[in-house]
């Protein structure tokens, strides 16, 4: 029965010896997605990635638009047929295997069109990202913080102990607009191959 009772007191007296030197550890929260949406730098990216985004929309839509009505118009065609009778249709066979294959084409055309607005996403944060290092590391010295951490990757952190609004004020000083330019793939290229 002791030995079980001093097992029992041995974590809390660990815990107990270690908690003064936890408590010495100044640490400090970030909210990084708070800082990119915040910041004047971040809104500049996200009005200008929604401009392209609305550009890419449209230049698919045109693309997709014709391939839609010719498919509504050949199920019109052949709504009343059975497949068998489609398959006896060459000139309906023809017409289907090509509109599959503007299809696939499509699809193809449409994750380049995002991957193109993903890298330049990536290109237009690469300045924030550099103007961003700088700025952590004068707060957590200004500050004395021994250890950053993401907000995203803690259940609770108190206000106090954000440092985002800080960082927001001083990479607003320092930078609040970046070149958003359209980063565009080789047409024809597959879209795997691009990332």
């Amino acid at each position: 029965m002791k030995s079980f009772k001093l097992l029992f007191l041995l974590p809390v007296l660990l815990v107990g010896l270690a908690a003064p030197a936890m408590a010495q550890q100044n640490i400090a929260v970030i909210n990084e997605t708070r800082v990119l949406r915040e910041s004047a730098v971040g809104q500049h990216i996200r009005t200008r990635l929604e401009a392209i985004g609305g550009e890419v929309r449209a230049e698919l839509t045109a693309i997709g638009q014709p391939i839609q009505q010719q498919t509504e118009q050949l199920n019109v065609e052949t709504a009343s047929m059975t497949p068998q009778a489609i398959q006896q249709r060459p000139d309906l066979m023809q017409r289907i295997e090509a509109l599959n294959a503007q299809a696939q084409q499509f699809e193809l055309e449409r994750r380049r069109r995002e991957q193109e607005l993903a890298q330049t996403e990536r290109q237009a944060m690469q300045p924030v990202y550099e103007a961003l290092n700088p700025i952590l590391e004068e707060v957590v010295a200004s500050r004395g913080i021994d250890i950053l951490v993401d907000r995203a990757n803690l259940v609770f952190a108190s206000p106090e102990v954000d440092i985002s609004e800080a960082v927001i004020a001083l990479l607003n000083a320092r930078i609040t607009t970046v070149p958003v330019n359209r980063v565009r793939l080789p047409e024809g290229a597959p879209a795997a191959a691009q990332q």
